[in-house]
């Protein structure tokens, strides 16, 4: 399929109620939105696959719902670093951030761009960083523990940011680290005890909603499982 094509489906996808519905979310784009589910997306994916060029193209286009469907099609082997700091200045809300997250996470830079991103100031670019940290949490079996210790110091250092979409990022990166086993799991309970500490409504909410999970007799059941190696 070819750019144009593609956003032609695209405009014919759209939903004008959809779009009200987003809003009610946070997802309040400067961007032109056309209010399309990220599974009738999946669903393009499928049909097209992977194409750099066009991901390229359809990222270009500056259209909400064509960036995201780029960085599923976009193929991680092809991307640039380069690519990857002019696609982050164009994010303006959160669900791209998360999105992209997924791409990113499959590229050679993204140990790279988690440290450079954590101590930017744009709240989209900032919480990407912690977005990548919360995506390897979550599926990346290959990092050890050690991998995630230098998150720790990001993560209390980011804390005290009370911009929403950064913090819920912040906590959203501590939880999945401390769902990952149990040592990590007493690790991430101790940052969040340290954070509870600050001076700052945000550590105050990232420490309490942590914990709340971390200590749950559900992740704790999921934790001491025989065969358990890491979260589902």
């Amino acid at each position: 399929m070819t750019s144009k094509e593609v956003l032609a489906r695209l405009t014919w996808m759209g939903s004008p109620a959809n779009v009200a519905g987003m809003a009610r979310f946070g997802i309040t784009p400067k961007s032109r939105i056309l209010g399309i589910s990220i599974w009738e997306l999946g669903k393009l994916k499928k049909e097209i696959g992977s194409d750099h060029k066009l991901a390229q193209e359809l990222w270009a286009s500056g259209i909400h719902e064509a960036r995201i469907l780029a960085s599923f099609i976009e193929d991680p082997a092809q991307v640039t670093e380069r690519q990857l700091d002019r696609w982050v200045k164009d994010i303006d809300s959160w669900d791209i951030v998360d999105q992209v997250s997924a791409l990113i996470a499959h590229t050679p830079f993204v140990m790279k761009k988690i440290r450079q991103w954590s101590k930017r100031d744009g709240e989209f670019v900032k919480r990407a960083a912690f977005s990548l940290i919360a995506e390897l949490a979550w599926w990346d079996t290959r990092l050890t523990d050690a991998d995630f210790e230098p998150f720790f110091p990001m993560i209390k250092a980011a804390a005290t940011d009370d911009r929403n979409f950064v913090r819920k990022a912040v906590n959203w990166a501590l939880r999945n680290i401390g769902k990952r086993n149990r040592a990590l799991n007493r690790r991430a309970i101790a940052v969040a005890k340290e954070i509870g500490k600050l001076d700052a409504r945000a550590a105050r909410w990232i420490a309490a909603d942590a914990l709340r999970e971390l200590t749950s007799e559900k992740v704790r059941a999921r934790l001491n499982a025989p065969s358990r190696t890491r979260t589902i």
